[in-house]
């Protein structure tokens, strides 16, 4: 059973799990082994409705009456992992971001970002990777990247984690995501020995936002011959725009077997756990009539996947995250068939629709086809 779980924990510590056993080997000296794994992904989209956003649907999305169509290749990703005895160190980059200097007049080009850099040495990790607190193997299958981001757990983050058989304890990045307004403050001006007093605005998020606590996330894994779950806990100091409070949240998620290849992936999170659920669905704090307050949210994920035969595979899924102050409610809902063409090339159609059912309801529909080759 130990080994069973510390398997699953090196597996979902690899930001490209699905695909290392797809590696391509590049050095074996004996002493260190060096291995490129990556995959080659390209979209064809088409969002119609009320909401849209570059790319794939997360947390929030821009309203206005939209009817797009986008084709591109920026989830393309490499990764690059180096063995050295008990020590490995792996780095991961792909184009998936927005915050680039590239257009699509001539060049379409994308410049490349870190997803994951991190260094594991026997039941220790440091650097950037999934959060502990995000469980993988609950993630749909979809074609839109990540699934119900929505209703998900789904974070990336610079951490210290030790593992233990199905236990993970770790310190993660502290970052305080949300709307609490601006600070006014009075600062005194010296000019030629005349004093004059200037008010200045500053954003609090910009000078607050970071943290003196880092986060704090404890894990346990355990897994069966039905399939594998998880629970997990997160702890947090929220010290920002006169509130001094200690954020709780929880999750639970399972990955269920039913019969043959068919299985049932749910995710479900409460408390007061901000930016690690939803991506910017759920904020940390919020500021509700002049009154800045921790944000606490319900999240949850359901995805039921299908074989219908050996290739060949649909998952049906849905997501959502409601919120208590800001009385949020987001959800993302889809079904898809995918394909294996080869061992190592899959291709597939998905159909999806995302809403925000706030001060007025909106929602899009899209329409996505996806061909991946990994290697």
């Amino acid at each position: 059973m130990k080994k069973i779980l510390t398997t699953t924990a090196a597996a979902v510590l690899l930001g490209l799990a699905t695909q290392a056993n797809a590696a391509v080997e590049l050095v074996n000296n004996g002493d260190t082994k060096v291995t490129l794994a990556g995959f080659v992904k390209v979209d064809a989209r088409h969002v119609s409705g009320d909401l849209y956003r570059n790319g794939y649907f997360i947390g929030s999305a821009a309203a206005g009456d939209f009817s797009q169509t986008d084709f591109n290749a920026n989830q393309s990703r490499l990764q690059f992992k180096v063995q050295h005895g008990k020590v490995t160190g792996v780095i991961e980059m792909d184009a998936d971001t927005a915050v680039q200097s590239s257009n699509e007049i001539i060049s379409n080009s994308d410049g490349f970002r870190v997803r994951h850099a991190f260094i594991k040495w026997d039941n220790w990790l440091v650097g950037q990777t999934w959060s502990t607190f995000m469980p993988l193997h609950a993630l749909a299958e979809t074609l839109d990247f990540g699934g119900a981001h929505v209703g998900e757990a789904f974070i990336r983050q610079t951490q210290i984690r030790y593992t233990n058989g199905g236990f993970s304890f770790a310190l993660e990045n502290p970052y305080t995501f949300g709307t609490a307004g601006t600070r006014t403050t009075d600062v005194v001006s010296v000019v030629d020995g005349v004093a004059t007093v200037v008010s200045q605005t500053t954003n609090v998020n910009a000078s607050e936002a970071k943290q003196s606590m880092p986060d704090i996330v404890a894990r346990y894994d355990f897994k069966g011959d039905w399939g594998q779950a998880n629970v997990g806990a997160l702890i947090r100091k929220v010290d920002q725009s006169g509130i001094d409070e200690t954020a709780i949240g929880f999750n639970a998620a399972a990955k269920i077997k039913m019969g043959g290849k068919n299985d049932l992936r749910v995710s479900v999170a409460q408390g007061e756990y901000g930016r690690y659920v939803g991506t910017v669905a759920v904020p940390d704090i919020i500021t509700v009539n002049d009154e800045t307050r921790v944000e606490e949210g319900t999240s949850f994920t359901a995805a039921y996947r299908a074989f219908w035969n050996e290739d060949t595979r649909s998952t049906f899924f849905y997501g959502q995250s409601t919120t208590d102050l800001g009385d949020r409610d987001r959800s993302h809902m889809g079904v898809n068939v995918i394909t294996n063409v080869t061992s190592k090339l899959k291709v597939g159609v998905e159909v999806g629709k995302y809403a925000q059912n706030e001060a007025a309801d909106l929602s899009s529909n899209y329409l996505l086809a996806s061909a991946q080759f990994s290697f």
